[in-house]
């Protein structure tokens, strides 16, 4: 205790708060921008971080990592386009409540979410870091393909109106995701005879366009419609109060949203794209209004922004305690400590224990001071996308788009694939298919097929004649099948329940 308490100290110096100033503010902008990733910003800053001392270095790293994964939010709100791909589930109610004046709530909203999940996760961090660490070992190629099609079961709750176009969205999710080289054998799959396509899509670019362009196409057939609602709340006292209470007067979405990202977070490949739509999820099928969720329910701002906030910190357990990254933002970090003459894993409890817990302790500091920036900023930023003319509008985020999606491998193919998925989004909108489930298909298609594929090859190890046995006598494999078999059935329950209600309040009438 006396450590942690020692290394705010190391923590709160003038210099060490103006770098942490600094990258936050630089970490909202880069993840606002849609293409311009968190894992980019990091790269970017750590040249700047080698004439700083090893603390300093650390903490204005963290700091920009964690302010660009809430920064997301922003586009994800305002424009329907997720920054990151951990803001995904974002735009399912944020965007929403934006179109019907309630803007300004649901950036405040994720804003409190966001700290309050950095801060649990960084708890989650200082207190559980190596037994987690350790627990995270346990997952092999198996469990990650239990851990997939568990996600891919969530495709049968998001696709209320129907469960049919539902995973119809799922498969072609999948399909997207195959194009290119095999992750085991390097088979070509789906190139066309076109050689850029091996390398296989750029996830940020097709969900850029997937969730962008349609709307911007929507806005261009009606130019004279206002693009969002101003809103009818006078000043934004009001819209602070109301986003306060959507995140603190739900307590249970918080704990377990937040639990969630960290689990999902320590795990190595896993991330916020993942946990933030596994997380909204989980509160859809909690809540006493299912059905209002991807209608502006503020519930599902909190959830997805809560989860993702709380992968940020628990990306760092493994990295820290093992040595090993989660994630590829936790990868350039991984460098960075190395430059530093910093080797990660247990022993850097031990020789380097107060710049392992400043580091760690300045997640308290970032998130706090994360929510105090996002509310002063947040009234600006909205009252300015909102007093944009709809002719100005379309033309500068579809340059961000074409920017973004150029910039992330400056390869004109993901710019193509960037438009051309847009084309598909806006068909698949435009035939009520439901978008969440083909970006599901999309992120976890590639982890399902890669871990059966090495499962097979382990369960050779074990037995030539029946290789898939491995896959259902390991005991977290059990347990995610478990799971995977409640989440497939969880919607047959809600309707019998619903069915059984009506027929019991038609026979009281």
């Amino acid at each position: 205790m006396e450590l942690i308490l020692g290394s705010f100290g190391n923590v709160l110096t003038f210099q060490n708060l103006t770098f942490m100033f600094i990258a936050m503010t630089l970490g909202m902008v880069a993840g606002a921008l849609p293409g311009f990733s968190a894992t980019m910003a990091v790269a970017l800053l750590v040249p700047f971080t080698f004439t700083m001392s090893p603390t300093s270095g650390l903490v204005t790293i963290g700091a920009l990592y964690a302010a660009a994964i809430y920064g997301g939010s922003f586009s994800a709100i305002l424009l329907n386009t997720p920054g990151t791909p951990s803001s995904i589930g974002t735009c399912f109610d944020g965007y929403p409540m934006a179109k019907n004046g309630r803007g300004e709530e649901a950036l405040y909203t994720a804003s409190f979410a966001s700290g309050i999940g950095g801060i649990i996760g960084t708890v989650i961090l200082i207190a559980f870091a190596l037994p987690l660490a350790t627990w995270s070992l346990q997952f092999g190629p198996p469990e990650f393909f239990w851990t997939a099609i568990f996600g891919l079961t969530i495709i049968s709750s998001l696709s209320t109106k129907s469960v049919l176009k539902g995973f119809t969205a799922g498969f072609i999710g999948v399909v997207i995701g195959m194009i290119g080289l095999s992750p085991i054998g390097g088979d070509v799959r789906f190139d066309f005879g076109i050689s850029n396509l091996q390398g296989g899509v750029e996830m940020v670019s097709v969900l850029i366009g997937f969730f962008c362009i349609p709307e911007m196409l929507k806005l261009a057939s009606n130019p004279r419609q206002e693009h969002m609602k101003v809103g009818t709340i006078s000043g934004s006292r009001e819209s602070i109060v109301k986003a306060f209470w959507n995140v603190f007067a739900h307590w249970g979405n918080i704990i377990r949203s937040s639990v969630l990202g960290a689990l999902v977070g320590i795990l190595p490949g896993a991330g916020g794209n993942i946990a933030n739509l596994v997380a909204y999820n989980e509160a859809k099928r909690a809540a006493k209004d299912p059905e209002t969720f991807g209608k502006g329910n503020p519930q599902g701002v909190v959830a997805t922004e809560t989860a993702n906030n709380a992968v940020v910190e628990s990306a760092m357990v493994p990295l820290l305690a093992l040595g090993i990254p989660g994630s590829p933002p936790a990868a350039i970090i991984y460098g960075a400590l190395l430059l530093q003459g910093i080797n990660p894993g247990p022993e850097l409890f031990t020789k380097n224990a107060e710049i392992t817990y400043a580091f760690m302790t300045s997640f308290f500091v970032v998130n706090i001071f994360m929510v105090i920036i996002g509310i002063m900023a947040g009234k600006y930023i909205f009252k300015f996308v909102t007093s944009i003319p709809t002719r100005v509008l379309i033309p500068s985020i579809l340059l961000l788009t074409i920017v973004g999606s150029f910039a992330i491998r400056n390869n004109i193919m993901d710019t193509i694939l960037m438009l051309g998925s847009g084309l598909l989004g806006y068909i698949l909108n435009e035939l009520d298919f439901d978008s969440g489930a083909l970006v599901l298909g999309l992120i976890l298609g590639p982890i399902a097929e890669k871990g059966f594929v090495q499962g097979i090859i382990l369960g050779n190890q074990i037995s030539t004649e029946t290789p898939w046995i491995i896959f259902f006598t390991r005991p977290i494999c059990l347990v995610l099948i478990a799971m995977s078999l409640l989440s497939a059935c969880w919607p047959l329950f809600q309707a019998y329940r619903r069915k059984k209600k009506a027929a019991a309040a038609g026979g009281a009438a």
